[in-house]
């Protein structure tokens, strides 16, 4: 009998992420950072200074979820997605995803300058978790999309800034992910490429289990987010309905 997979999910309990702070001290980092609205909690263990990014999340989503991150620069929101891509390992608590995940969160990661532009899918695609199978299937697709034409032929340090972006995307956005994570949409090269981004975006989004989307575009949340979550100085708010993010910016 074949084992069915579990189904698409996220839950984080008690999620906790501390990070050293090397070359400072606790009170003359809450002197730089007293002026501000953001930003972990700080502490010390073992005599080294620590900033809590997330203290204490807990998060559970199914299939059809589609969550929001809202909350200012620094609050937590891009360190929670990291977290969720498998980029962190908590300190205290648990994360557990069940699913691919595609995290669009820096398109130039894993791009190598002196690589020609298809080594960079293949590179993409390996980050990614694809098989060396699936990326080949999947390589003409890319290819076209990009736009690039012989250019893939080359290396990308021969690439203008906007060619470069027209690589990373077509390549990032190549995965069918059953949890897709995205900090802001993403809106790369010229007018018309942007459009047909926008259309690859949404099929994505259209095909994940469950999207997690941090941004300040409260518009943009309120269209493809039927859930909300607040997150300020590392401290998250309960899950709650889209419906009530207003409410939510405004506690």
């Amino acid at each position: 009998m074949i084992k069915k997979a579990p189904p698409v999910s996220i839950s984080c309990r008690d999620l906790t992420l501390r990070f050293p702070v090397y070359g400072v001290d606790a009170k003359s980092l809450k002197k730089s950072l007293a002026a501000v609205t953001v930003g972990g909690r700080l502490g010390t263990h073992a005599h080294v200074t620590e900033v809590t990014a997330l203290n204490h999340v807990n998060l559970e989503l199914k299939p059809g979820d589609r969550l929001g991150l809202v909350g200012h620069n620094g609050s937590g929101k891009t360190t929670l997605l990291r977290a969720l891509s498998g980029a962190y390992e908590p300190d205290e608590g648990a994360i557990e995803v069940q699913g691919r995940i595609a995290a669009l969160l820096d398109l130039s990661l894993g791009i190598d300058p002196s690589a020609t532009g298809l080594d960079n899918i293949r590179l993409r695609g390996r980050i990614a978790g694809l098989s060396s199978r699936e990326i080949e299937a999947r390589m003409d697709e890319i290819a076209s999309f990009t736009g690039l034409g012989p250019f893939l032929a080359m290396p990308v340090k021969t690439y203008s800034a906007g060619m470069q972006a027209r690589l990373a995307f077509a390549a990032a956005t190549a995965v069918e992910a059953d949890v897709l994570l995205m900090d802001e949409w993403i809106a790369v090269g010229d007018s018309d490429f942007q459009k047909l981004a926008h259309k690859r975006l949404l099929k994505l989004v259209e095909r994940a289990g469950i999207l997690v989307l941090a941004s300040h575009d409260t518009d943009l949340l309120r269209l493809y987010c039927n859930k909300v979550m607040r997150l300020e100085g590392g401290v998250a708010s309960a899950v709650t309905d889209i419906r009530k993010l207003d409410e939510l910016m405004a506690a």
